[in-house]
């Protein structure tokens, strides 16, 4: 059946970026969402983390991913965006009611977003920024001392640089497409095969491999078995336009790859962001997505339809779509461009954090 959901405001504040984590160590989680987090377990008191730079609508903090990166037994966070063309750790101070001090470690160029991802497989997520504008696909591996504590460092690595006159793209993902265990980087034109050693060896480039008539796909791309053939396929949308597709894998006897594209929602727009997760408890992940609300600040098709927030469940044999939130612009809630899920209720099922330019929100999975 259904899951209902319960639909809690949180803040008028319109950052489009949010994290769930324990910020001030009391083994409670907690919600960050650009210059401020916010209290758990009823997120009703608010504290200032620091002023974020605004560009018109929006504000340069286009990622929160969680992460001790001075070793101190305190989670701190990364973000970026495109007016800094920087990547920033935001430093847990001792006292997190204070200022969070923000620290530079990158400049890799406008940053559409940046997710994090163990790459070498180490148990510590590498932090890779989308840099469409960018020749080079880069990936920044946080320094550990002896015993594999962050040290506040980034190392950085050039993956692949593209010749002159491309780039990378709108649109990145990561996970295992060449079926040896390896996690690759997805792109909009093709896909990077990890080498044995990521850091150290050539990373090969299948290019061209997928064709669409649309040219600015989500992050992430979501490499997944959807209908359980043993090969990963691939899950993303149009982050700034109509379309939801997922690309079935499938060899020849002769290994030789292609991918058969097949539609989820070609009638909504702007899937930026999105998530593969159980969200109702029966042991099978479901595809978590909505609408980015004014990713283009009301330049993109589709920016004045009625939009909201959807789960998407495999049957054996296709998607079906599933509302948890849906109607006209001022009424109805999407997900900006990067929103979280954790278990906030303590009910086993995963809560969603929506930030945005329509405010941040607490839907909470109350099950079927």
């Amino acid at each position: 059946m259904p899951l209902k959901w319960k639909k809690i405001w949180i803040s008028d504040e319109t950052y489009e970026s949010a994290a769930v984590f324990d910020v001030d160590g009391d083994g409670v989680p907690d919600i960050v969402s650009g210059a401020f987090w916010y209290k758990g377990p009823d997120f009703r008191k608010k504290f200032c983390l620091g002023a974020v730079r605004q560009e018109g609508e929006y504000f340069d903090d286009f990622s929160t991913i969680a992460l001790d990166v001075n070793g101190n037994g305190r989670l701190d966070f990364i973000t970026g965006g495109w007016w800094g063309g920087a990547l920033r750790w935001v430093e847990n101070p001792e006292d997190p009611k204070k200022p969070w001090p923000v620290h530079v470690f990158a400049e890799p160029g406008n940053i559409e977003t940046t997710r994090g991802w163990d790459i070498d497989g180490d148990g510590i997520i590498e932090i890779v920024p989308n840099t469409p504008n960018s020749r080079e696909v880069q990936v920044y591996k946080l320094k550990t001392d002896a015993s594999g504590n962050g040290t506040g460092k980034f190392e950085k690595h050039v993956i692949y640089s593209f010749p002159e006159g491309q780039k990378q793209g709108h649109g990145l993902g990561c996970g295992d497409l060449a079926g040896n265990g390896r996690m690759d980087i997805i792109l909009q034109h093709g896909w990077l095969e990890a080498p044995a050693d990521p850091w150290q060896e050539e990373w090969i480039l299948h290019q061209n491999e997928w064709k669409l008539d649309w040219a600015m796909s989500s992050v992430p791309m979501l490499a997944v078995d959807v209908n359980s053939s043993g090969l990963n396929d691939i899950i993303f949308g149009n982050g700034h336009g109509y379309g939801l597709v997922w690309l079935e894998q499938q060899r020849d006897s002769a290994g030789r790859r292609k991918w058969i594209k097949h539609n989820i929602d070609p009638f909504n727009a702007q899937y930026h962001d999105m998530l593969w997760i159980d969200i109702d408890g029966d042991g099978q992940c479901e595809l978590v997505t909505g609408k980015r609300h004014r990713a283009h600040c009301g330049n993109d098709p589709g920016e004045w339809d009625d939009y909201g927030m959807y789960y998407f469940k495999w049957t054996g044999d296709g998607f079906v779509k599933q509302v948890i939130d849906y109607g006209a612009i001022g009424q109805a809630k999407g997900c900006g461009i990067q929103f979280a899920a954790a278990d906030l209720s303590g009910n086993g099922l995963p809560d969603l954090v929506l930030p945005g330019k329509d405010g941040l929100w607490l839907f909470s999975n109350q099950g079927a």
